[in-house]
């Protein structure tokens, strides 16, 4: 159904209008950046976010299916719900995402207290499908099988006045033997650069300071606009890159993940040339053998992964780089894995995500020989950390004395209280943690500011010299006054607000 309908939905009941709701979210910035589209849609639809340690009336799950204690999680907090829902039937708790697009029928036969199931292609369902199991009385379960439209189209409230995700690609349509995202997002979908380009605007206009591009693969951009005689341009994502490099307002521009089997020479020239485009790539790795890429199906060897790192330090010699590892893959033995420390030892990445193998079901690799003992993928895994600590922190160190630019932000220090520090993101995404001196009640989440580096930490740095400039901004505006950026309205979509009444949607209605 379209969002109009949703809207319509809703507007015959104002009482409903007072509903609360809170959207957990488990997962990578795709899943993060679709509970922001849920958000959107509920308060399109008349709901109102729940207030911080408030019981809300709908409670939905946005859930990873990429490893296996995201199941657990899943259901342990839904098991810790259903005393208050028993206590309460009004309350509604829907599941959503890329473990509800795996299990499908198998959460209500977990969970049998929860009222909707949605999967990743329909989201733009849920209104509806709680209304449904709110008049029904009766469970709904919908989960579409390829996306009926693209998901940016939905209405959007964002979590932050001064950072946004943009959507360029939903789906991939790489064949990595680890990985079960293909089969749950479905092959790779991309978004016109105009409608791209539209969304950046409206955001940076609403005072959004920071954009980061979204993709399972942003470098196979382009990918879906081949038809028939009109063959695909492998030029499209650096294109991307610099037209947002015109948009005025925005002042630094991210993106993620690219695949290193794609990545070419024009990217980096976009990257050096564009100067919004922050000095930072995130480029996974996943392993440094060649024979556990070969089974992986990762096409491309350690050699040219390298040869891409040296490339973007040649044209952008301050640029940090990050990457993601996958330790105890099948079949892995000691000399893969001392193969994965040669490799990160030689591209000294400013930090890695590393992760112990997850077997998953309905993945190739789950079905090889040789899964690894948990005790050697520990054991294995630990020395690696260790590897990219030292790694991190000599990078670190080497910011020392280094004027950084940071945008100050909300949440990143935890000890902020404690130590009278703020935080934020330097333009290469470290997070500096500073000490703001006097000018505390002048500074905002949004803020522009600079200061020098005193010292470091393997996952972060410490400026304590004081501020050297700081700049108030839109963005730091719009946080004080509590104002989200919305995305959604205005390209086809209705505005928010309580809608007009209307009949209810039919029952079975879908995108």
């Amino acid at each position: 159904m379209t969002s109009m309908v949703t809207q319509q939905t809703y507007g015959a009941d104002p009482a409903r209008d007072t509903r609360t709701f809170q959207v957990r979210t488990y997962g990578c910035q795709m899943n993060v950046h679709d509970s922001e589209r849920l958000a959107g849609l509920l308060e399109a639809a008349g709901y109102r976010r729940a207030d911080d340690g408030a019981d809300a009336d709908v409670v939905v799950f946005n859930t990873c299916a990429v490893r296996e204690n995201a199941d657990n999680k899943l259901y342990g907090n839904l098991s810790h719900l259903a005393p208050r829902k028993q206590s309460d039937p009004r309350m509604q708790i829907a599941v959503g995402g890329c473990l509800a697009q795996k299990d499908r029928d198998a959460v209500l036969k977990k969970a049998p207290w929860v009222d909707v199931v949605f999967g990743t292609h329909n989201i733009g369902s849920l209104p509806a499908l709680l209304e449904r199991a709110r008049h029904n009385r009766v469970a709904q379960v919908e989960i579409a099988e390829a996306l009926r439209e693209f998901p940016s189209a939905l209405p959007a409230s964002r979590e932050s006045s001064y950072a946004a995700w943009v959507s360029i690609s939903v789906g991939c349509n790489n064949t990595c033997t680890f990985c079960i995202v293909p089969s749950l997002r479905g092959k790779e979908v991309d978004r016109r650069p105009t409608d791209v380009l539209a969304e950046v605007r409206s955001l940076v206009e609403q005072g959004v300071l920071e954009v980061t591009l979204l993709g399972q693969n942003v470098n196979a951009y382009g990918v879906s606009f081949a038809d028939g005689d009109q063959p695909r341009d492998r030029g499209a994502f650096a294109k991307l890159l610099r037209a947002c490099g015109d948009i005025d307002g925005l002042e630094r521009l991210r993106f993620t993940s690219p695949h290193p089997a794609e990545f070419t020479d024009d990217v980096i020239e976009a990257m050096a040339d564009t100067p919004n485009v922050c000095p930072t790539l995130h480029m996974p790795l996943q392993s440094g053998s060649d024979r556990i890429l070969r089974a992986m199906r990762r096409s491309y060897r350690a050699d040219r992964f390298l040869g891409i790192i040296d490339r973007v330090r040649a044209a952008i010699p301050h640029a940090a780089i990050t990457t993601d590892l996958i330790v105890g893959f099948p079949g892995e033995t000691e000399a893969d894995f001392q193969a994965t420390l040669d490799v990160v030892a030689a591209a000294r990445f400013a930090s890695a995500f590393t992760f112990q193998y997850s077997k998953r079901p309905g993945t190739p690799a789950a079905e090889l020989d040789d899964q690894i003992p948990k005790s050697v993928v520990s054991e294995r895994y630990q020395r690696l950390i260790a590897l990219q600590e030292k790694i991190s922190l000599d990078e670190n160190e080497a910011q020392v004395g280094r004027t950084v630019e940071v945008l100050v932000a909300t949440g990143e220090g935890r000890k902020d209280a404690s130590t009278a520090r703020l935080s934020g993101r330097a333009r290469d995404g470290r997070l500096v943690h500073f000490a703001p001196d006097d000018l505390r009640e002048q500074i905002r989440p949004g803020d522009i500011l600079t200061t020098t580096v005193t010292g470091a930490a393997p996952h972060h740095l410490i400026a304590d010299a004081g501020v050297l400039s700081h700049r108030r901004t839109r963005a730091g505006d719009a946080h004080a006054a509590g104002q989200r950026p919305r995305t959604g309205v205005g390209l086809g979509m209705p505005g928010i607000g309580a809608p007009a009444p209307a009949e209810p949607a039919a029952p079975g209605c879908g995108l």
